[in-house]
């Protein structure tokens, strides 16, 4: 009987409005006695297919301008959850939901979420491809809701504007549909039109909201233009530096016809954003960052599609930062006056949309400003400029085809244009992903080819992707063919650790998704990969895994992990990001971990991680461990503290060439890592909230041994070398006060307090994770105060005030 109920697709019939809906939190209005409600929530979690434990009744209804929402989720008043939160974020509350798939493509769709709280969130789903469902939650639209609570429940009004969607401009048309209501008691997710867990996909289960009838996409145009103002103090050597921050610019949206939207930003600037968490390097790869800038997360799930789209490349560091402190900063005979960190931009554009025939065309373009040091000579006081980062231009082209049976096929292009003798980029990237009609097996196929040129480099590479797997059902596996050469190269615009490898992976999982005695959810998982270089074809690794993850029915979670490299591998990269003809033999290793988390309806909340591996070596253990406390104060104030300490007692890599026979020296290395995050919000109200931030990072390498490495992949000691020992701490605090004023418009105050970059704490003095903290908190700081101010500007509102 389950079976069959989650199987009904449900619809309901689209009822038009010409009396206004006042958006109140009330389900008063003489509009919503003339449309009807729909109940009968199924529960998705934690028992699939049930009725829900709680009523609900919605209505929806429309009118020329805007899609309305009237919920009423009946409840005890005592029991409905409504901590306050900041927008977007859903912690320890109820709240209801809609979505929209506008061009019932059953791949894409827009999300609305309020709160009990009153605090909205939302989103805009799509289909990632190979199973995968992505989710853009960095996508802000502007709406109005209003919640109110009553005795038996609570009510949520919605008044979604057409122009805050995107949608067909047929006279009469159909729509995907689901509502959703989330009860934080029991944790009880429940929805109208049912859906089975043991199905891939969430779009393509939902029901369908028919018969939407001479509804016209407005005229979409609005600004938000900004002005942002503070000060930064910096320690060097020579004492404190100040500079002055000052930038104005405008973010402007311009909907080009129903389906295209055009996104620009003059002269962005991306003061108030999360300081990145910085660690200790020993590998010859770059770290790869979040990035936290607006404009380069929101609506960009188009451009992503390939995964060719690494957007913190775009207003980086200058390339020529280092070298200018490297050799003027401690040089008495030298001031440095001027030497940005950030890369500014003239320009950042988007174009996106999705047309009629369900093809989806994205176009991304972002300038970026020529960098300059300006460096005072002391002794003739004569000024110079040392360019650090050339102007440049960074452009997407993306063509996303939807087909049937939630299948696509995409083609992306990514460019990078520098002026002048420096290297340029161009990637191009066709990727399939097919469903079948039961949506129960996927195949993908991608094929991308690179091309780098300029400042004496010319070179073309390419790789090749192809899978096969199984996505619905109890048991689930899936197969993976990787194959880039050693010339494929995105990382103009994208991001890729290492080329030069051919590779095989499978899975196989066992998804128990009904409640049992003891559990809510089981699965049961094991993977394999066999790795070989491209060229030449030498074999690099094998790895197995495999794990547990059980849910109680008391909410508590744990994992069960294990992982091996059961035979001796071969690191090809141990000194060089490009094989270079030495490598060094990797022992085996394996690993067992547990992690988990208790019942994060509580007050208190706790999660935790250990985990440890052995080799064959001798004293060679490697375990790791964290902890984190959560602590909700309040429905207001929450604070978080974490904690995660590593050792590994047999690290092992390149140190630095032997001079005398040109051979790379390797060491054997004790490394500890702790990394210490305190954090705190305070909700003042569901539109104005402060944050504070702090994270010590210190990392300590200590050497035990130093080996010649051998052609063979092997070592001979060698004997052992002082002053190689090497430590890094970092510290920061960032502090944000954020008030949302009006719809769309924001005032932002921060504070960014960090270590300076010129302090070498002592390795060989600071043994302790406490000295090493005493130490960062003593020695001299950054400080930056910055206040940024958004204001909303809407035409058709602008032109109904008229």
């Amino acid at each position: 009987m389950l079976s069959v109920l989650m199987a009904q697709v449900k619809s309901l019939p689209a009822v038009k409005i010409t009396q206004p809906i006042k958006i109140d939190g009330e389900l008063n209005d003489e509009a919503w006695k003339n449309v009807g409600a729909v109940g009968d929530f199924i529960t998705y979690f934690p028992e699939p297919g049930k009725p829900s434990r709680r009523k609900t009744f919605i209505k929806i209804t429309y009118d020329n301008e805007a899609v309305y929402v009237g919920a009423y989720m009946y409840d005890n008043a005592e029991d409905i959850r409504k901590q306050v939160t900041a927008r977007d974020v859903l912690r320890d509350v109820d709240y209801v939901t809609v979505g929209f798939d506008t061009y019932h493509d059953r791949q894409n769709a827009f999300i609305f979420i309020v709160s009990a709280a009153g605090v909205q969130a939302d989103a805009k789903e799509s289909n990632g491809g190979v199973g995968a469902t992505g989710f853009d939650r960095t996508w802000n639209a502007v709406w109005e809701s209003s919640v109110s609570i009553k005795k038996d429940g609570w009510v949520a009004e919605m008044k979604i504007p057409f122009s805050a969607i995107r949608f067909s401009k047929s006279k009469e048309q159909d729509w995907g549909i689901n509502f959703a209501r989330f009860c934080r008691k029991e944790n009880e997710n429940s929805i109208w039109s049912p859906q089975d867990p043991k199905i891939n996909g969430d779009v393509n289960q939902w029901g369908d909201w028919m018969g939407l009838k001479n509804i016209s996409p407005p005229f979409r145009l609005s600004f938000l233009p900004y002005v942002s103002g503070g000060v930064r103090v910096s320690p060097t050597a020579k004492g404190n530096v100040s500079e002055v921050l000052k930038s104005g610019g405008m973010d402007v949206k311009y909907g080009i016809n129903e389906s295209f939207t055009l996104d620009m930003t003059l002269i962005p600037d991306f003061a108030q954003v999360q300081s990145d968490n910085v660690y200790l390097n020993l590998s010859q790869f770059e770290i790869k960052f979040e990035d936290f800038r607006p404009f380069f997360t929101e609506g960009t799930e188009l451009f992503n599609k390939a995964g060719l789209f690494y957007s913190r490349r775009i207003g980086a560091a200058p390339g020529g930062v280092n070298s200018v402190l490297n050799k003027y900063g401690n040089d008495t005979s030298y001031h440095i006056d001027k030497n940005p960190g950030i890369t500014r931009l003239y320009n950042a554009t988007k174009f996106s949309g999705r047309n009629r025939d369900n093809l989806g065309i994205g176009i991304f373009n972002a300038v970026s400003v020529p960098m300059y040091a300006k460096i005072t000579d002391l002794r003739n006081g004569r000024d110079s400029s040392i360019l650090t980062e050339a102007l440049t231009n960074y452009n997407i082209v993306v063509l996303d085809q939807v087909l049937k049976n939630r299948s696509s096929i995409s083609f992306t292009n990514t460019n990078v244009l520098r002026k002048g003798n420096n290297r340029n980029g161009n990637v191009s990237s066709v990727d399939l992903s097919l469903f079948d009609k039961k949506n129960t097996y996927n195949f993908g196929l991608a094929g991308k080819f690179s091309t780098v040129w300029g400042n004496n480099i010319t070179k073309n590479g390419f790789k090749g992707v192809t899978s096969f797997g199984k996505i619905s059902g109890l048991v689930r596996y899936n197969g993976l063919l990787n194959v880039e050469s050693d010339t494929y190269d995105p990382n103009d615009l994208g991001f890729l650790l290492n080329n030069n490898k051919i590779e095989y992976s499978g899975g196989l999982s066992y998804n128990i998704l009904k409640p049992t005695k003891k559990f809510i959810n089981q699965i049961y998982s094991t993977t394999f990969r066999n790795a070989y270089l491209y060229k030449p074809f030498n074999w690099t690794g094998f790895t197995v895994g495999a794990s547990a993850l059980l849910v109680f029915k008391n909410f508590w979670d744990v994992t069960f992990q294990f992982q091996s490299k059961p035979l001796w591998s071969n690191d090809y990269f141990v000194n060089s990001s490009r094989y270079n003809g030495y490598f060094l033999k990797r022992t085996p290793f394996y690993y067992f971990g547990i992690n988990g988390s208790t019942d994060s309806r509580k007050k208190l909340y706790f999660t935790y991680l250990l985990g440890a591996a052995e080799s064959p070596l001798p004293k060679d253990p490697y375990w790791t461990s964290s902890a984190s406390l959560q602590y909700r104060a309040s429905t207001k104030f929450l604070v978080t503290a974490s904690m995660a300490i590593e050792q590994d007692r047999g690290s092992w890599g390149w140190a630095f060439m032997n001079n005398a026979n040109g051979s790379p020296v390797i060491s054997r290395r004790n490394l500890k890592t702790n990394t210490g995050i305190v954090s705190a919000q305070y909700n003042f109200t569901k539109r104005m909230n402060w944050t504070v931030r702090l994270r010590h990072y210190w990392s300590a390498l200590n050497n035990t041994n130093f080996y010649n490495l051998k052609s063979d992949g092997y070592w001979d000691e060698i004997p052992f070398i002082q002053n190689k020992n090497l430590s890094l701490n970092t510290f920061n605090v960032d502090m944000f006060y954020t008030w949302d004023f009006l719809l769309g418009s924001r005032i932002t105050l921060s504070w960014k307090n960090a270590l300076g970059n010129n302090v070498n704490i002592n390795p060989y003095n600071n043994l302790t994770y406490l000295k090493n903290f005493s130490q960062s908190v003593s020695n001299p700081h950054s400080n930056e105060v910055n206040l940024k101010i958004v204001y909303f500007l809407d035409y058709l509102n602008l032109k109904n005030k008229k």
